[in-house]
This record gives structure tokens, C-alpha cells and sequence, in this order.
């Protein structure tokens, strides 16, 4: 199978695109998503302006946009459609008024957004994420359930371990929304305040990798896969790490083993 082996800029968030550019392709990656928030290089009141001009000198570098992690106002949507930008990623966070009215809140959004994603030929991916979020692909999927085609799944292989469930089941319910797929690992450790997640290098955590690509073949889905450069220990450089893990996940998906199993 051939993917766009992509890479999440937050690490290098606030680097101009030119010099974003090289960095990621001199890491061996050929497209990123990008973060446009008001931390970043673009943020949300720059986007219409900057993101077009951003995006150019990242296609010069050779490295072509997946996707932008933002909101979904207008101005974020016109901006993604003038740069030839294909997807927003959010995800659907929970209130302190619970899971139910969570949900309902934000599928209100989502299909107040749906207007906007149609017209500006924008999709929206939803994420899910442990947490006070929608944390598992099934919890999506039910969000999604019923939205135009725009709408898509972000699924990813952390959070799906986190959430107990098994890739082979999630990825094939979800391939017909499936958007991008999101490639890091975690598990859980305890401390002395109680279990805690712990973002770690590719071949480490709980989720089974070779098992996301087995499924991912045996759909014959060949869409985006993007690394996320989460890591809790900050004592080795996400570049190094990302390195590692991008070679980890060129070995698994080509079915061999990765060096040292």
C-alpha cells in the first residue's frame, strides 16, 4: 500500500511555512497537518490571509497539507478552501453537563457547520480523544451518523487502545467515513494520584500497529496516515522520536517486523 506519510506541526508550531517545510521533509515526511490557532504561526484571525501563502511554501518543500487543526468558523473554512486545504480537525469535547447533552451540543454544531462544509467544499474530521472528550471511534461514528459525506472519522491508534477497543473492529465500522488515520501509542501507568496516560514511542504502547496496518490492507485504504509527535518524556527530541517511529510505521505497513522483534 502507498500512504502520505504525514506529520502533526504543533511541535514546531510557531516556525514560518518555509522553514517548517524543510524541517519535515528533511524528517522523511511528505505532508503535514497544521495547527491555526491563536499559539500558532497562522492563527484563526490570520488564516484567510496567511494560510494560502503558508501552504504554497510548504508544496514547495514538497510537502502537501492534509489537514489543519482549528475551528469551524467561516473565516477558517474560506481560508482552507482558498489554500487547498481538504480537512478541518476537531473533536467533540464533553462539558461538565455530561455525555448526553455533550454530544447533542455538538452535533448541533456539526450541522450548523454542515452549511459551510458544502459550500466551501470543506470536510471536517472528528477525533476522538480519552479524556473530557468523545473518547472512542464508536462514540464518533454514532456523532456522525446521519451528516453529509464531508464529515469524517480521524481515527486514532492511541486513543482507540486507551479506549479498550481493537482496531479490526473500529477501522472497519468507521472505513466508509474514514478521513485520516492518526498513528501514536500510550499506556496507561500509575502513579501516586492513580492511573495516568503515557504517550510513548510507536512499538512500546498498547496499541498493535502491525494489526491497524493489517486492517487498513485488508480494507484497501490507502488515505492519509499522520504521526502525531505526542510524547510524555520529554528527555529524547520529537525529531529523533518521529524519525524512529515514522521508519516503525514504513516497516509494519510493508508486513515485515520492525529491527529488534
Amino acid at each position: 500500500m502507498t500512504y502520505l506519510w504525514s506529520v502533526f506541526t504543533k511541535p514546531w508550531s510557531g516556525l514560518p511555512g518555509d522553514e517548517l517545510g524543510r524541517l519535515v521533509a528533511g524528517l522523511g515526511f511528505t505532508g503535514a497537518e497544521i495547527p491555526v490557532r491563536d499559539t500558532a504561526y497562522v492563527t484563526t484571525a490570520t488564516a484567510e490571509a496567511e494560510l494560502p501563502k503558508f501552504t504554497e511554501q510548504l508544496r514547495a518543500e514538497g510537502i502537501e497539507p492534509i489537514s489543519i487543526a482549528s475551528d469551524l468558523s467561516e473565516r477558517v473554512f474560506a481560508a482552507c478552501a482558498q489554500a487547498g486545504v481538504p480537512m478541518i480537525r476537531i473533536m467533540a469535547e464533553l462539558g461538565p453537563d455530561g455525555y448526553a447533552a455533550s454530544v447533542r451540543r455538538t452535533r448541533g454544531l456539526l450541522e450548523e457547520a454542515a452549511v459551510l462544509a458544502v459550500q466551501y467544499d470543506v470536510q471536517v474530521g472528528i477525533q476522538p480523544h480519552h479524556g473530557r472528550f468523545v473518547p472512542s471511534t464508536l462514540g464518533v461514528l454514532q456523532l456522525l451518523d446521519g451528516l453529509p459525506d464531508h464529515f469524517k472519522l480521524v481515527w486514532d491508534a492511541a486513543h482507540d487502545a486507551l479506549a479498550g477497543d481493537d482496531p479490526a473492529v473500529t477501522l472497519e465500522l468507521g472505513v466508509d467515513r474514514l478521513g485520516i488515520v492518526n498513528l501514536k501509542n500510550a499506556k496507561y501507568i500509575e502513579t501516586d494520584s492513580g492511573w495516568k496516560t503515557y504517550f510513548v514511542q510507536g512499538d512500546e504502547g498498547m496499541s498493535d500497529w502491525s494489526a491497524v496496518f493489517a486492517t487498513l490492507q485488508r480494507l484497501g485504504w490507502t488515505g492519509p496516515i499522520c504521526l502525531t509527535g505526542q510524547y510524555s518524556d520529554p528527555a529524547v527530541p520529537v525529531e529523533e522520536r518521529l524519525e524512529k517511529d515514522l521508519l516503525t510505521a514504513r516497516v509494519t505497513s510493508s508486513g515485515q517486523a520492525p529491527s529488534g522483534e
